[in-house]
């Protein structure tokens, strides 16, 4: 009997990735601009900086800069939810986090799928940021069961796909012609319709109770409503969108600009508006997907994740309405309370870093020194930030609201449901910052050994 050759997840990641931008910038050509501009910007900013150029290329960084990319999608049913945990797990991506965008006044909460372990990080990161309609946050009762009753009736998954799956848990992984096929079934629950599932009467009822209850209802899946390529200079992109045609939202999302950055910086051109044709044959339009930007930084510990916190708080309430120029400007005052060194961050126990032997260090012999801080000052462990892999509540919220149209509800807020959340996924969240927490303390116990080895 001959025996299947099976592809590795991250094959699998990679090539559905690629797939998912191909078909996104067929669909919404402006990402294909948005690409062009973040690779012209990136590849200008290392030009400029060559110890950002040095420090990337340590951190294995570089390989990855191109091909840093996430998604995000929203469904309505734990049915949807349980059957992507399942889809993303042929790519080797799992449920990472807990996010309660409720307090930010989105009627959702979510998790993000995406790889866990430090080598499939470095071959693809690829993420999608996904979120489950609250059902019980839909005040009016009879919109409601109207929502339940619509979304009783869809299938977001081809049968095909669904075989796929299947496959993969019986026999622990795909073929290369499987993968292939899985590919592109998987794309179909992803892709954009143009046809709305209802009439224009019940898309407006939807639309009024929240523009996003209406994208996730309204169609025959949950179309990918956003890709986003990673920069080294967000404030860059966004001073450029204009002068490529794009109209970017009014202000960046996130810590302002500094030395070492930290956590997640995020913009996006403005969603586009598309034409619909509604049951009953009514024309309308819908406004939903647009193409956003990233730049990450250093992950934080849960100190720093207080500070932060505390700092983003009354930085936003002292920036509102305030163009982006002013509102970096009061976001830069405010957050001078946080360090901008990693030193500084590192021996406050604000950030996490990865801890390895420089090129003297690897020719030391029975070094039974065992003080990180001594270790580092005689030249023999080097040490670097951590990426964030993961996101923030506050700005999700931030771009859906600026892409939706949609103002904050207060109706919303306070109501996290991490329990019920896993109930509809199957399966527990891997909480974020053990993973950063880990990979840090496996990192100092690994450079220890190989000195005293």
């Amino acid at each position: 009997m001959i025996q299947k050759t099976l592809v590795s997840t991250d094959d699998v990641r990679n090539r559905f990735s690629k797939a998912m931008s191909a078909m996104y910038q067929a669909e919404v050509p402006q990402y294909g601009t948005l690409l062009e501009l973040v690779e012209c910007v990136n590849q200008e900013t290392l030009n400029q900086q060559p110890e950002l150029y040095r420090r990337l290329e340590a951190q294995n960084e570089l390989a990855r800069l191109s091909v840093e990319r996430h998604g995000a999608i929203r469904v309505g049913t734990a049915a949807e939810l349980s059957m992507l945990r399942r889809l993303f797990a042929v790519m080797g991506m799992y449920p990472v986090g807990y996010y309660d965008l409720s307090e930010a006044g989105v009627p959702v909460h979510s998790t993000a799928f995406r790889p866990i372990n430090d080598d499939a990080l470095s071959k693809n990161p690829f993420r999608i940021f996904t979120s489950l309609l609250r059902m019980e946050l839909i005040a009016n009762e009879v919109l409601r069961k109207r929502t339940e009753a619509i979304l009783a009736t869809r299938d977001i998954f081809t049968s095909k796909v669904r075989e796929l799956i299947e496959c993969y848990e019986s026999q622990g992984g795909l073929s290369d012609k499987e993968t292939d096929q899985f590919v592109k079934e998987a794309l179909e629950t992803f892709r954009w319709h143009q046809n709305a599932t209802v009439d224009l009467d019940t898309y407006h009822a939807l639309c009024d109770e929240h523009r996003l209850i209406a994208d996730v209802v309204c169609f025959r899946g949950p179309h990918i409503n956003h890709l986003t390529p990673r920069t080294l200079d967000i404030d860059e992109v966004q001073r450029r969108m204009p002068d490529v045609g794009m109209n970017p939202k009014a202000v960046i999302e996130g810590p302002p600009r500094r030395e070492r950055p930290i956590l997640l910086r995020q913009t996006s051109f403005k969603a586009l508006e598309e034409s619909i044709r509604f049951a009953g044959e009514a024309q309308g339009t819908h406004t939903a997907r647009f193409g956003e930007v990233e730049q990450r930084g250093v992950a934080l510990t849960p100190k720093g994740r207080a500070l932060y916190d505390q700092l983003l708080n009354d930085g936003r309430k002292q920036a509102a309405g305030l163009d982006n120029d002013a509102h970096q400007a009061v976001m830069n005052g405010v957050f001078a309370a946080f360090p901008d060194s990693d030193q500084a961050m590192r021996r406050e126990g604000l950030a996490y870093f990865h801890y390895f032997l420089t090129t003297t260090g690897q020719t030391a012999k029975d070094c039974t020194e065992e003080d990180m801080e001594a270790l580092i000052a005689q030249g023999l462990i080097e040490v670097q930030p951590i990426t964030y892999e993961d996101f923030l509540p506050v700005s999700a919220a931030g771009i859906f609201q600026s892409n939706l149209g949609s103002a904050q509800s207060e109706a919303y807020a306070g109501s996290a449901n991490r329990k019920s959340f896993e109930e509809a996924l199957g399966a527990q969240v891997t909480d974020e910052l053990s993973l950063y927490a880990e990979r840090e303390r496996a990192s100092k116990a690994k450079v220890i050994t190989s000195l005293q080895g």
